[in-house]
Formats: C-alpha cells, structure tokens, sequence
C-alpha cells in the first residue's frame, strides 16, 4: 500500500470512529407520535403541537394513529415500526394501558426514549416519563363544581357516567374516580371503575370518546333511570353526544354535564349552556415538551424528570365555566378561549 492510500485510509478510519462517538446531532434524531386517533381534536392538537416543534429542531417525525379510540392493535405495530425505524423516542398516548407495556418494553430495551403523553401506563413506571394533566385532579374540580352547583340536592343527585372504554384506561379511570371524590362519592378501589356502592350513582356506559358513543350511552342510561340529573363525561365530543340524546326527549335543561378536555369546541359548548363546566388541559404543550425530551436525550441521554412532588410532569390544569361555584377554582369561557385548542 504507498503512502497516499494509507494516508487516505486511517484518515476515513479516524472521521469514522468520530462519527460514531458524536452525540446526534438534531438532523439524524427520529422520533414517533402514537395517538389513540386522528381525529379527535385533542390528538390533532397534539400532532400539531409535535410537528412544529419537531420542525423547529429539526428532529424527523413520523406520525401513527389508531382506526378508533381503543385500538391497541395498531398502536402495538406502530411502535414495532418505530424499533425497526431506528428512532430515537417514542411520544404515546396509549389505548389499552396495560396490554401495551411489553411492546414498550421492546422499545425501552432497544434504547429508545418512550414517554407517555396525557394517559399514564399502568404501571405508570413502564414509560421513561409521562407528560400529563393531573387527570385526577381534572376530576375532582369537575365534581366539587358539580355538588357545589346542586348544594343541598347532591345529597339526592343521580348520577350517570360516560366513560371511555372496556379495558378503564388510566386517564379513563382517574377522570372517573376525581370525579367521584369531588363530589364525595367513595370510589371504592379508587383504580377501578364500577365497584363503588353510593345510591346516587345510577350507572356506568362506555362512549369511545366520540359523540356517537356518547349518545348511545347516554340512551342507555335514561333507559335504566329517566332521573338522572348529572352526568360525567370522559371528553367534550361524548358531552355532546349525551346532550344530543337528552335534547331528543326533551330533557337537556334538568341535567347538568361536566366533562374534561377544554378544547375550543368544548369551551363553546360551555359558553352555550351545553356543557356546565369542563377542566382544561393543553395538549400542545405536552407533545412540544416531548420533543423536545427527545431531543435532549438524543444530544447526552438526559431523562426528563417528574414535577416536584409528583411522579409524572405535570402540564396543568383549569376549570372552564361561567358559572362559578363557592370553594372552586374557576376561569370563565372568555379566558379559556384564550387558552384553548382545536
């Protein structure tokens, strides 16, 4: 070999070997969003919110989505391909909570970055970190507006919930049980839906977190109580699904409807006597902040870290209604206009 080629030679070795040491730079990152759908507007929110800050930081994002709220199926394949992609995290709002953990754990043993957004897994260990509203907290403002709002007659209320579905999600569950605590309901086992015994509560249906779902269910327990006269809702479009139904009988001014998600057709819903109050999350905020996670952990493998006192980052929280209750923390629908998303 002359002295040219061997020159040549250890000099594409040395810029070899130096490019395999190098932290990532912005450019070669890859990372994945995973929504339960598409279509909701809370999901749409957040891809929006990933893919400009993804743009910003010139982090490469691939988007996947499930056909309807609860399928797993094509969550699973979306991480499968996100693993065999090469991509650096994982940003993902999970359908069956417990049944996608071994996936994950597939995608944590590979080295990649997976964190939850809105819907802690379960356990909520199983993600690096999860990015959240206090969903239990969503809850129970929800639910202590509510018995503030009836006073004296909670103490005889009935009471409906439209939940998401079979397999009680976390976000599911925790919506649920807040709740019930705020209005000072005993939840039982406050991580499972259905085992409380309160005479208030007339019954639980599942909604699928779309307005369709939320009017069968709602049809469904007029069936078993035409008495109901409060009813929780897991998200804004299952509100107005059950609003829709309780209109078809004449029945939408005797029952009030709270709800969680504060998205702009939500907060309108609020502002029109639709829906009585809803807690406000921000979605955007949650998928920026997991990029930019990503980002960091690709640069010098730094985790993000919880907020302080909780186990999860916390992405805040408010109360939309303009009809404030004593003891409740509340902004009214021309603020969470300002705030909102969709």
């Amino acid at each position: 070999m002359n002295r040219l080629m061997k020159s040549a030679l250890l000099a594409a070795t040395a810029a070899g070997l130096a490019s395999l040491a190098a932290p990532a730079s912005a450019a070669d990152v890859s990372a994945c969003l995973i929504t339960k759908t598409d279509t909701n507007p809370f999901f749409v929110k957040m891809k929006e919110g990933a893919t400009a800050k993804a743009k910003e930081l010139g982090v490469n994002l691939k988007s996947y989505a499930g056909k309807v709220d609860g399928d797993s199926e094509s969550q699973v394949a979306a991480i499968e391909s996100c693993i065999a992609d090469g991509a650096k995290g994982i940003l993902i709002t999970a359908s069956d909570t417990k049944g996608i953990v071994p996936t994950v754990k597939k995608a944590r043993d590979a080295g990649i970055l997976v964190i939850a957004l809105d819907t802690p897994l379960d356990p909520l260990d199983s993600a690096d970190a999860t990015f959240a509203t206090d969903n239990l907290e969503a809850g129970k403002l929800i639910g202590a507006w509510a018995a503030a709002t009836l006073g004296d007659k909670a103490k005889d209320a009935k009471i409906g919930f439209l939940d998401l579905t079979p397999d009680q999600p976390t976000v599911d569950v925790l919506r649920d049980q807040g709740f019930m605590i705020g209005f000072g309901i005993d939840p039982k086992d406050a991580n499972k839906i259905g085992d409380e015994d309160d005479a208030r509560i007339v019954g639980h249906d599942v909604t699928n977190g779309n307005e369709e779902g939320g009017r069968k269910a709602m049809e469904n327990l007029l069936q078993k109580d035409n008495t109901i006269n409060v009813i929780h809702t897991i998200n804004e479009p299952a509100a107005v699904g059950a609003y829709q139904a309780l209109k078809a009988v004449g029945m939408e001014s005797q029952v009030l409807i709270v709800s969680v998600d504060g998205g702009c057709p939500g907060v309108k819903s609020v502002a029109d006597g639709v829906i009585g109050a809803t807690s406000q999350q921000y979605p955007l905020m949650m998928a920026s902040l997991g990029i930019e996670a990503i980002a960091a952990f690709a640069k010098d493998g730094t985790k993000p870290k919880p907020t302080e006192g909780k186990n999860f980052f916390d992405t805040g929280v408010n109360l939309v209604t303009d009809k404030p209750a004593t003891g409740v923390k509340s902004i009214d629908t021309k603020e969470g206009t300002a705030k909102c998303w969709g």
